[in-house]
C-alpha cells in the first residue's frame, strides 16, 4: 500500500473510528515516516481524550440576559427600521398602487402628450366630425361585429339549403 492511502485512513484508526487492516498495519511497522505519523497521532488522540471542556461562568446565563435586554431597549435606526413601520408601508403601497393603475390607463401605458392634445380639441358631441372620430377609435370592434354578421349569414345559409 502507498504511504498516501494509509495516511487517509490513518486518522479515524487513531481516534478509534476503524481499526487498521493487517497490511496498513503492516505498512505502518516497516515505514518509518508513518509510523512517526501514527505515534503523533496517537499522542494527540489521548490528549484530546483527556482534556476536559471548562465549565462557564455561573453569572453568563445573567450577564447574557441583561445584555439582551440592553440591545432590544436600544433604538432601533437605519432604512430597515423605517421599512417596518406600518404608516410608511402603507404609504408605499398606496403609491405603488396609483402608479400602477396610472400606468395601465394611460393607453396601455404610453403617455402621448400629443394625443391628448388632439383628444381635446374633438368636435362637439352628435356632429359629422365626431362621429368618425368615434368610428375610427372603434374600428377593430365595428370590425369584429362585421365578422359576427358573416357568420350569421352563413349558418343562416346552412339552415336553409
Amino acid at each position: 500500500m502507498k504511504c498516501e492511502e494509509i495516511r487517509e485512513r490513518m486518522l479515524d484508526a487513531a481516534a478509534g473510528l476503524a481499526k487498521p487492516t493487517a497490511d496498513e498495519t503492516k505498512h505502518i511497522a516497516t515505514c518509518a515516516a508513518c509510523t512517526e505519523q501514527w505515534k503523533s497521532l496517537r499522542a494527540t488522540m489521548t490528549v484530546l481524550d483527556e482534556w476536559h471542556t471548562p465549565e462557564p461562568s455561573p453569572y453568563f446565563d445573567v450577564r447574557l440576559q441583561a445584555r439582551l435586554r440592553e440591545e432590544m431597549a436600544k433604538v432601533p435606526s437605519g432604512w430597515r427600521y423605517w421599512l417596518r413601520r406600518p404608516v410608511l408601508a402603507a404609504a408605499l403601497t398606496v403609491l405603488m398602487g396609483i402608479g400602477v393603475g396610472l400606468f395601465f390607463t394611460h393607453d396601455n401605458g404610453i403617455y402621448n402628450p400629443g394625443e391628448q392634445a388632439s383628444n381635446s380639441e374633438l368636435a362637439e358631441p352628435g356632429s359629422a366630425v365626431s362621429d368618425l372620430q368615434s368610428l375610427d377609435k372603434n374600428h377593430d370592434l365595428l370590425s369584429d361585429f362585421e365578422l359576427l354578421d358573416d357568420l350569421d349569414v352563413q349558418q343562416s345559409v346552412s339552415a336553409n339549403p
